[in-house]
This record gives C-alpha cells, sequence and structure tokens, in this order.
C-alpha cells in the first residue's frame, strides 16, 4: 500500500487508544480547507514508506501500542487497502479508519470482514452543498450508503463535521438529520490549515471561526437526533 505519510504513536486519533497514524496519498475531494492538503494529488509523494518496515514497526510496537488509524487523504482509494489491513490485524491491532464515505461498497467488505473496528466518517455538508464545499462533484447517493451502512452494521463508528465559517446553524442541524439515530456525531473547531506553497489562496480561509457558543447551542439541539454530540478543538 502507498503510505505517504507516518506518525508512530498518538494519543488523540483513536478514542481510548494509543495509536500509530498511517496517511495515504491521493483524494477525490478537493476541500479547501483541508489540513492534508499535499495528501490530495496521488502523486505528490515520490518518496513513500516502505510498507515492509512499517509492518515490522507495527510488529516491534505491540506490547506499547492498541491501534493503528489509516487516514489521509482518502485511504478507500487504495486498490491493496483490504490485504494491508488484513496484516495489520493479523499482528493483533485494532484498526480504525478514517474516511470521506465516498466508496460504500469498500467500506461495507472492510466492516463486514471485520478489518475495521471504528470507522470516522466525515460529513462535509448538507448534501445539496456538497460539490460547493468540497470542490468536485461528489457521488450523493456513495455519502447516504455510507450512513446508513454505518448506522445499521456493527462496526463501532462516529460522524464528525468541522465547523467551517461557511456552514450556517441550519446547515448543522441539516447533517444531523442527515445522521439521525447516530451512534456518536462530532462537532470540530475549524482551524486554518497551514499554507502550501503554489496553492490557490481562498479568501475562505480566512473567514473568522464560530464562537463556542455556536457549538453549545448546536449541540443542545442536536443531542434528541443522535445519542451523543459532543465538541472537539474548542
Amino acid at each position: 500500500m502507498r503510505i505517504a505519510g507516518f506518525q508512530k504513536n498518538s494519543f488523540v486519533d483513536y478514542p481510548g487508544n494509543i495509536a500509530a497514524v498511517i496517511f495515504t496519498p491521493g483524494c477525490n475531494l478537493n476541500c479547501y480547507y483541508c489540513h492534508n492538503r499535499h495528501l490530495i494529488s496521488h502523486d505528490a509523494h515520490q518518496d513513500l514508506y516502505d510498507e515492509k518496515a512499517i509492518l515490522e514497526f507495527l510488529a516491534s510496537r505491540r506490547t506499547f501500542l492498541d491501534g493503528v488509524v489509516i487516514s489521509g487523504g482518502e485511504p478507500t482509494l487504495q486498490s491493496d487497502l483490504e490485504k494491508f489491513l488484513l496484516s495489520v490485524k493479523g499482528l493483533g491491532y485494532l484498526v480504525k479508519l478514517d474516511t470521506n464515505g465516498t466508496r460504500p461498497h469498500l467500506l461495507k467488505t472492510l466492516t463486514e470482514k471485520k478489518l475495521v473496528d471504528y470507522v470516522a466518517m466525515d460529513i462535509k455538508a448538507p448534501l445539496w452543498r456538497y460539490a460547493e464545499i468540497c470542490g468536485v462533484d461528489v457521488p450523493i447517493h456513495h455519502i447516504q450508503e455510507s450512513i446508513n451502512l454505518l448506522i445499521r452494521g456493527k462496526c463501532d463508528y462516529e460522524f464528525r463535521t468541522t465547523l467551517i465559517p461557511d456552514l450556517k446553524k441550519e446547515d448543522v442541524i441539516d447533517m444531523a438529520k442527515m445522521i439521525r439515530g447516530a451512534k456518536r456525531y462530532v462537532l470540530q473547531q475549524y482551524r486554518m490549515p497551514p499554507h502550501y506553497r503554489n496553492d490557490i489562496e481562498d479568501i475562505r480561509l480566512y473567514q473568522q471561526a464560530h464562537h463556542p457558543q455556536v457549538f453549545s447551542e448546536l449541540i443542545s439541539i442536536i443531542k434528541p437526533m443522535v445519542e451523543a454530540c459532543f465538541s472537539r478543538g474548542i
């Protein structure tokens, strides 16, 4: 599998667990506020990590680490993701997958084969604003399929939304209605992403982040719709 970044340990990326984090290159979305924008292009990284070396490291850290987070980019674009996860699970690790939900068929395969233990799916916007926020045409039915798959399935999961300034309260409430009945909905504070040279400047990046009071108000409205709703990064 193509690996463009590797963090040896993290205490925050896998709830309740100490985990290594693997970043894959390439994404099928182009969100202007992405913090991993350098990973969007499939060809952005010529110097990739050696998969065998990563697996050897994971094998050596089994007594310290609980899990492995597969992030990106969009990991489900990797053609050999399933094979790689088989190797990771063979080492006895828990696996968390970060995804944008655009590949529901693969998500279904991975969860049914129990190759992932936790899925964090980003809900970017109300369905009618997806193309605007994500910068590309998005197969909305795939987003809906992934939502339904996680809510009805047996794999542990959370949905999460970065409250970019462009999103209004009404937008977030609409998004909560999309995932009504979900186990967890996490509202994340917006931070201006690092500047990557040669990127096109987008004036939307410089808008003021939502006040913490907005999070409190939204959480009180959304709580009756889901089992748990809370914020991160406030």
